[in-house]
């Protein structure tokens, strides 16, 4: 295969991820707007305009269209940890990366979440059953990359040794927790700071308070 192969493969790549994340948001931007049941595949596609059969060909359901947002924000934490220093200590290298998908780009960690119409809405669409089976297997997908990532960054093997698996699965399970929080907390909780302060928790070996 020649250089050229490479690149254009990559670049076939890169544009089937793009049009997958495209459709994602589409997804979850209509659901949220104008509830889960007034959506249909047609309006996803009119929406990121292409066809309903180009739809077919990335997701099967609105379901796994949204839950691939989640894997593609964990595919780019992988990616930011690639991309952060190897002289960082693992954990600051982690809880940057994870900052840098889940905070708006700007946000300090002293305002306001995300509106409250969008975080209404996501509460619902995680409601939904239809939803609950594509999670799990976007989580499962997710943790094995991410794994990797970890993996190459500590000097492990990511299917021999248990440990970048289990920092993987901690750090999944660590950013949902925040996640729930924020929407959960009255009055409002900032992201990044309720993010900090979980990794906190966890470097410090989750101490009792």
């Amino acid at each position: 295969m020649t250089q050229e192969d490479d690149a254009g493969g990559g670049l076939r790549e890169r544009k089937k991820r793009e049009t997958r994340v495209a459709l994602s948001q589409a997804t979850i931007r209509l659901c949220i707007q104008h509830g889960w049941d007034n959506v249909t595949v047609e309006h996803i596609a009119a929406a990121a305009n292409v066809s309903v059969r180009t739809f077919r060909n990335y997701f099967s359901s609105k379901a796994e269209a949204i839950a691939a947002g989640h894997l593609e924000r964990m595919l780019r934490i992988a990616d930011e940890l690639r991309a952060r220093p190897a002289t960082e200590p693992l954990w600051d290298s982690i809880s940057c990366a994870v900052q840098a998908q889940f905070v708006p780009q700007g946000e300090t960690g002293t305002g306001a979440p995300r509106d409250q119409r969008w975080a209404d809405g996501l509460r619902l669409m995680l409601a939904e059953p239809a939803l609950q089976g594509e999670v799990v297997k976007a989580n499962a997908a997710a943790q094995q990359e991410l794994a990797k990532a970890i993996a190459e960054r500590t000097g492990t093997d990511v299917a021999r040794d248990v440990y970048p698996k289990l920092v993987a699965a901690v750090v999944g399970a660590g950013s949902a927790v925040a996640v729930e929080h924020c929407l959960r907390a009255d009055p409002p909780a900032p992201l990044a700071l309720v993010l900090r302060e979980v990794f906190d928790q966890v470097v410090a070996g989750l101490p009792t308070p």
